[in-house]
């Protein structure tokens, strides 16, 4: 079968391996002219890691991630530790270590274990048509290609996700939620002044938090949360004059991480949008997945694990549904939906939590952290992966 994929990030490649393992013919188009993933780093939790060692990938994500052994919290203005706990729990009751990686060292891997010569970037997707028998896509350079299906992995503002839920013709588009607050972030030299280098170390007050996590290669992906309105100017000639007005005054590891970042090498800024959970991810021969169905805050660090998922829920049931193309999507829509809007929501209440819109609830979560044994911590990480459709197959349809 011949399946056309749109988008090239995590979500699109880790699909296209999965469905070409599965013996058909896969392409992959992609508007990006280069590889440059969007974002420094992100979580693999426990789930991630197993769809990818499920693709046959598991040495190399292991040599790319990150020894992460202990978590704390500390802080932001006295540099006081608050908590500091194993993260071994995790691993022992999930079955699989945790890693953070660097965006691009995973993209690479991905893209090279799909096949570069598959990859076809510099392609926008401006129109989608399915008759029935045939997807066609059209492209803005004027050129078509066609398929028996199309997987939209096109993130946040999916054109597919537009045709899908018939936005494309008279309905309203989907829109997404501004989250409340920006994200600053990138990769500087492990220090141990800032954090040691197996723990994920997070300075938190006043709503705002700064944090490290090792990758591989001796680096910490860092990240700054600051609560402020969308749309305030940006340019890249500010640098880190934004973290140094909300965090100047933090304690000395925060100080010393802003003073390793080097903007021209590693700095990016994003604000913080989602979308509320839908249902509605397939339309005939086409489906969406990833960003373009489930676009989340990154608050619990399940948005590239989550598109993980789909990929391997969308693969078993291409793999073991046989009536049609649109009845298979239609069980995979059914796999997915449910579960990936659930973690939207949870992300979206650790944000509401964590972020100062209610400076109680805030304060009270910051009590809750001093002394803590980690143990409701873990019980929050391993509840957002025991749901996962790798852990039990597809689940009850």
């Amino acid at each position: 079968m011949k399946i056309v994929i749109v988008g090239a990030g995590i979500g699109g490649t880790s699909a296209g391996i999965a469905l070409k393992r599965l013996g058909h013919d896969v392409v992959i188009y992609d508007r990006m002219r280069e590889n440059k993933p969007v974002g420094a780093a992100l979580s693999l939790w426990s789930n991630g890691v197993k769809v990818l060692n499920w693709l046959g990938l598991g040495d190399e994500v292991a040599a790319l991630g990150g020894r992460m052994d202990h978590m704390a919290y500390l802080d932001g203005r006295s540099g006081e530790q608050l908590c500091r706990f194993s993260l071994e729990p995790v691993a022992e009751q999930t079955g699989q270590r945790p890693y953070p990686v660097a965006r691009a060292d995973l993209q690479a891997l991905l893209m090279r274990a799909f096949g570069l010569d598959d990859i076809h970037l510099g392609k926008q997707v401006v129109e989608i048509s399915d008759d029935g028998r045939v997807v066609t896509a059209t492209f803005a350079d004027g050129s078509v290609d066609t398929a028996d299906l199309l997987i939209g992995a096109d993130g946040a503002r999916s054109i597919t996700r537009d045709y899908v839920t018939g936005a494309d013709a008279a309905a309203t588009p989907i829109e997404r939620s501004y989250s409340g607050y920006t994200n600053f972030n990138g990769l500087v030299t492990v220090d141990p002044e800032v954090g040691p280098a197996d723990q994920w170390t997070t300075y938190v007050a006043e709503g705002k938090r700064a944090a490290v996590m090792p990758v591989e290669g001796d680096r910490f992906y860092f990240w700054f949360d600051v609560p402020q309105p969308a749309g305030l100017p940006y340019e890249r000639s500010y640098g880190t004059a934004p973290l140094v007005e909300a965090f100047g005054h933090w304690a000395p590891g925060v100080q010393k991480l802003l003073s390793a970042i080097d903007p021209d090498a590693s700095l990016n800024r994003v604000e913080i949008w989602d979308i509320d959970p839908f249902h509605t991810w397939t339309r005939g021969r086409v489906a969406i997945l990833g960003d373009a169905a489930h676009n989340t805050s990154p608050d619990i660090g399940q948005g590239a694990c989550s598109a993980l998922e789909d990929s391997f829920a969308l693969a078993i049931s291409l793999a073991t549904h046989t009536i049609s193309v649109e009845d298979s999507l239609k069980r995979y829509e059914r796999m997915r939906t449910e579960r990936a809007g659930e973690l939207v929501l949870r992300a979206r209440k650790r944000g509401d939590e964590t972020h100062g819109y209610d400076p109680a609830v805030t304060a009270a979560w910051y009590e809750s952290l001093r002394d803590a044994d980690g143990v409701g911590i873990i019980r929050g990480i391993v509840g957002n992966i025991e749901g996962s459709p790798i852990n039990l197959g597809v689940g009850v349809l």
